[in-house]
């Protein structure tokens, strides 16, 4: 196999890791919020999440409006689009740097909580830095993070294995 061919093989491996974890972590997230207690009510101007805004601002550019209905649907599709596009970045550095894959990618999800949700989310003006949000909130978007990055390379691992039986 070609160096490219290892990295397209890893790129590809890792998107299909990084959807998968991007629905395992919208999974617990679900979860988390079903077993939590229930917080005070949010005043009803709360801010809108950052998939929404990024959903929002891509259609702006091609001159459409999302409606309110319209917003969970393009939420999702900018999750898991991103979720699937960091995965892919991750499954071809691992094919360069295997040891990436350390402890079953936790630090890959550590990684990507401080790189998109704790620096480019409040950089982007996208939402609020971590010091500005409750706590509780934080150690959920660390743990869903962490959820992410164990699954891609659970995934990206267990498809590697299927590949070389």
């Amino acid at each position: 196999m070609t160096g490219a061919s290892h990295l397209t093989r890893g790129a590809l491996l890792g998107l299909v890791g990084g959807l998968v974890a991007a629905g395992a972590m919208s999974l617990a997230h679900r979860v988390a919020r079903a077993i939590a207690p229930k917080a005070e009510a949010a005043p009803a101007s709360r801010e809108k999440d950052s998939t929404i805004k990024v959903a929002s601002a891509i259609a702006r550019q091609v001159g459409y409006d999302l409606t309110e209905d319209q917003e969970p649907r393009a939420s999702s599709i900018v999750h898991y689009a991103f979720g699937a596009a960091v995965g892919a970045f991750y499954g071809a550095v691992a094919e360069i740097v295997p040891r990436v894959t350390a402890a079953v990618g936790f630090p890959f999800g550590v990684a990507v909580w401080l790189g998109a949700h704790v620096v480019a989310v409040p950089a982007l003006g996208l939402g609020d830095p971590p010091t500005r949000r409750p706590i509780r909130e934080e150690a959920e978007e660390f743990g869903l993070h962490a959820v992410y990055g164990v699954t891609t390379e659970l995934v990206r691992r267990r498809l590697l294995l299927l590949r070389l039986a």
